[in-house]
C-alpha cells in the first residue's frame, strides 16, 4: 500500500505568515536554498509521518475531536536561531500553552492515531527559515546577518493543520479549529 508524508502544523495567520515567508524567500534567492519553500511558514507539532492513504480520514475526524478539548492561545516570536549549521529559523519564545497543545496532541495521538511514532528529540518550536540545504560556505555571512537582525511578532493560534506531501509539496488537508480561551 502506497505511504504519504502527512504533517501536524500550526500555521500563522497574516500579516505574519507573509512576513516570514518573504524572508524564507530571501534565503531561498541569496542561498538556493530550497527545502523550506515547499510549505508555508508554520509550528510543527507532530513531525512528518509516512502514513497509508486511509490514516488522512481516520486522523482528520481523530483531530477534529482533539481539537475541541483545546483553546486558543496566542504565540509570539522573536529574533532568529540555528540548529547547528543546517537550519534557520524564527524562535518561538517559551510558551506553556505551546507546549500543553503539543504534549497533550502526542498523547491523544498514542491513543487514538497510534501508527504515529512519539518523537525521540525534545520538542523545540520554531519556524524553520531554510534547512539542510543551505551552501556550508555561506553559512557564516548568514550566521552574522541574522544574528543583527531584530524580528518580533504575536500571532492568535486559532487552529491548526494536517498537511500531506505528494511528492513534491505539502498540501493542507483540514483545519482545525480550537475554541476560544
Amino acid at each position: 500500500m502506497e505511504k504519504h508524508l502527512y504533517l501536524i502544523a500550526l500555521v500563522p495567520p497574516e500579516p505574519v505568515r507573509g512576513q516570514v515567508w518573504a524572508l524564507k524567500q530571501e534565503l531561498h534567492q541569496r542561498t538556493g536554498s530550497r527545502n523550506a519553500i515547499g510549505l508555508p511558514p508554520h509550528i510543527t507539532l507532530v513531525p512528518p509521518t509516512r502514513q497509508p492513504e486511509p490514516f488522512a480520514a481516520e486522523a482528520t475526524a481523530s483531530l477534529h475531536r482533539f481539537a475541541a478539548t483545546q483553546t486558543a492561545f496566542e504565540v509570539h516570536l522573536q529574533d532568529f536561531g540555528w540548529f547547528t549549521n543546517r537550519t534557520l529559523f524564527v524562535h518561538v519564545t517559551e510558551n506553556p500553552a505551546l507546549r500543553q497543545l503539543q504534549a497533550a496532541l502526542l498523547s491523544w495521538c498514542r491513543q487514538h492515531l497510534p501508527t504515529i511514532r512519539p518523537e525521540a528529540r525534545p520538542y523545540t518550536p520554531h519556524m524553520t527559515l531554510a534547512t539542510r540545504d543551505l551552501p556550508p560556505a555561506l553559512v557564516p555571512e548568514l550566521q552574522q546577518d541574522f544574528a543583527g537582525r531584530h524580528y518580533q511578532a504575536t500571532f492568535p493560534v486559532k487552529s491548526f493543520e494536517l498537511f500531506r506531501h505528494d511528492g513534491r509539496q505539502w498540501h493542507s488537508l483540514a483545519t482545525f479549529p480550537l475554541p476560544p480561551a
